[in-house]
């Protein structure tokens, strides 16, 4: 059965295995080729995939657990969508050892085909006690783009989505996604309408939960600011981010320790600066209140002051220990408080330079002595 050690009893078990204890895995290795993700170092780019039978019989060992409630969580793995050799030439020749099957585009080799998925969902959907099957690992969207069809994306919505569907853009500038390895921000914008124009023929409202990540080589606050407009427009509130930090062997990591693209040997910008790094993620999650500082420092370096203000499209809001400063020695007044006319006056003055005359004043003691001295005369 899908569980812990028994030995782990004593320690009171292991809380997380309720995430993946009804979940299924399908497939290992990925040929997205994302040149962060190290994966393909030790799953491979070429798919291996578990048998239909034998993910069958253990749909069919879930049902006896007492703590099974009628849904498998999740069939999937690295990439859920993935469920066959990128192209035939796999077979006799290995994978290319100088061009990727998704980026810059899709090759012209993809076997792109999502039927054998689909068959696969629908089979563990008929497996007697099972009331429902999620898909909870994140879909290649661009694979899905490159499918002509929409019986997969429409299978997706109608029975396999609890409201959300995971998937990883991760930014939303070509710079970035370029030296990601990611397709440009144009085919996942294609993508979310596709999803949209699906989602409404099956009657649902269902969103989509984008996978993003701060500081990674090529972006720059310029590119970080962009990121949190997105974050923004779309009214996504992230509570975690995932910040870049170098894995062994990727592509990305060459860059960090290099400052250079290994595929074309131009530099590239890297944040290496702790502090940066921390503005860049800081401003996925600008709604934070303890973000505030961090946000409003990165705007202002990065020259967006126009994103703190009260307007809609504002980051943040000014404070008003701010506004203080900016207005230092001035107060409200009211209508009849003649001290407001005084400080207007003072400030007409000092604004033109003149100095005010004052009046030889005397104290009350001085008026006092001096009218004492006037009766001592009169008598």
């Amino acid at each position: 059965m899908n569980n812990y050690h028994p030995i782990y009893e004593e320690a009171g078990g292991i809380p997380a295995i309720s995430e993946i204890k009804f979940s299924l895995t399908s497939n290992r290795g990925c040929f997205g080729g994302c040149s962060f993700c190290a994966l393909t170092f030790h799953q491979g780019r070429i798919i291996q995939t578990r048998s239909h039978e034998s993910l069958i019989k253990e749909a069919e060992r879930m049902t006896h657990d007492p703590d099974f409630k009628g849904y498998i969580h999740d069939v999937g793995g690295p990439t859920a969508n993935f469920r066959h050799k990128s192209c035939a030439k796999q077979d006799k020749y290995g994978v290319c050892t100088n061009k990727q099957c998704l980026f810059p585009e899709p090759c012209r080799n993809l076997k792109v085909d999502h039927k054998d998925y689909v068959e696969l969902l629908r089979k563990l959907e008929a497996v007697p006690g099972v009331k429902k099957v999620f898909i909870r690992s994140g879909i290649r969207f661009d694979y899905v783009m490159a499918d002509s069809s929409d019986e997969f994306l429409k299978e997706l919505c109608e029975k396999h989505i609890s409201g959300q569907l995971r998937v990883a853009p991760e930014h939303v500038s070509d710079n970035v996604l370029r030296m990601m390895g990611k397709p440009q921000n144009s085919v996942y914008e294609k993508f979310i309408d596709r999803y949209k124009r699906v989602n409404a023929k099956t009657g649902k409202q269902q969103y989509v939960v984008p996978y993003l990540m701060s500081s990674h080589p090529g972006s720059t606050l310029k590119e970080a600011v962009e990121l949190a407009e997105y974050v923004r427009d779309i009214g996504y509130m992230p509570e975690q981010v995932q910040d870049f930090y170098p894995t062994p062997s990727t592509i990305s990591t060459c860059m960090y320790y290099t400052g250079v693209d290994p595929r074309t040997m131009k530099p590239v910008y890297v944040p290496h600066n702790p502090h940066e790094k921390a503005m860049q993620k800081a401003l996925m999650m600008y709604r934070k209140p303890e973000n505030y500082d961090l946000v409003k420092e990165a705007l202002i370096k990065a020259g967006r002051q126009d994103l703190i203000g009260f307007d809609k499209k504002c980051l943040i809001a000014p404070r008003k220990m701010d506004r203080k400063c900016e207005h230092q020695g001035q107060r409200s007044y009211g209508k009849n408080d003649k001290s407001k006319n005084n400080s207007i006056k003072n400030g007409k003055n000092s604004k033109n330079n003149k100095a005010v005359p004052q009046k030889n004043i005397k104290s009350s003691g001085q008026k006092n002595a001096k009218n004492g001295k006037n009766r001592n005369k009169r008598k």
